[in-house]
């Protein structure tokens, strides 16, 4: 029972250290960004990419607006076998980016190259970035968005699962907002 208790309260704490400013910001670009008929692109690997997956589609079903993931084995075999494994998902928002989308990136290391890679395109691309990362506060990932979410943890279930709670609140967030109701 101790490793649970102690468990708990790192996710409790972590999910806690959250900026609301910060998340009430990223609610208002993802709420311009779809108003103004842009889409949000995300993308992560592994753990991060599974999130993407499930933030995407809520996204586009529930909170209505439109988003997409690369989560798709034959683009991601293709891109990397094309273009390195380091430039796929920069490739990726060179074919399917448009001006005016935002750009969502998880790393729970914030140093994935991929992902370094796809934040620096976005830049170059005018697009919106926001990132999601943890373990090192110096992370590269942490310098390359216009929102950067962090979490101080190396336990990578305890960074994916507070990235993932705070990517479904901003989606609740925009179901809120939406619907007009108060969000308690």
């Amino acid at each position: 029972m101790e490793f649970f208790e102690g468990y708990l309260k790192k996710m409790a704490d972590g999910l806690l250290s959250v900026d609301t400013v910060m998340l009430e910001s990223a609610v208002n670009i993802l709420l311009e960004v779809s108003t103004g008929g842009g889409k949000v692109i995300i993308a992560g690997n592994g753990g991060s990419a599974a999130m993407a997956s499930h933030t995407s589609v809520d996204l586009t079903k529930n909170a209505q607006v439109r988003s997409i993931n690369f989560n798709e084995s034959d683009l991601i075999t293709c891109f990397s076998n094309d273009f390195g494994y380091e430039k796929w998902v920069e490739k990726s928002l060179e074919y399917y980016a448009d001006p005016g989308d935002c750009v969502i990136l998880i790393s729970s290391s914030g140093s994935s190259v991929n992902i370094l890679n796809a934040a620096k395109k976005a830049k170059e691309m005018g697009l919106s970035v926001i990132t999601f990362s943890g373990f090192s506060p110096s992370n590269p990932l942490r310098d390359l968005g216009d929102l950067n979410f962090y979490i101080d943890s190396k336990e990578y279930n305890i960074v994916e699962m507070s990235h993932h709670i705070w990517l479904l609140a901003l989606v609740d967030r925009i179901i809120h907002h939406k619907t007009g109701s108060s969000g308690n």
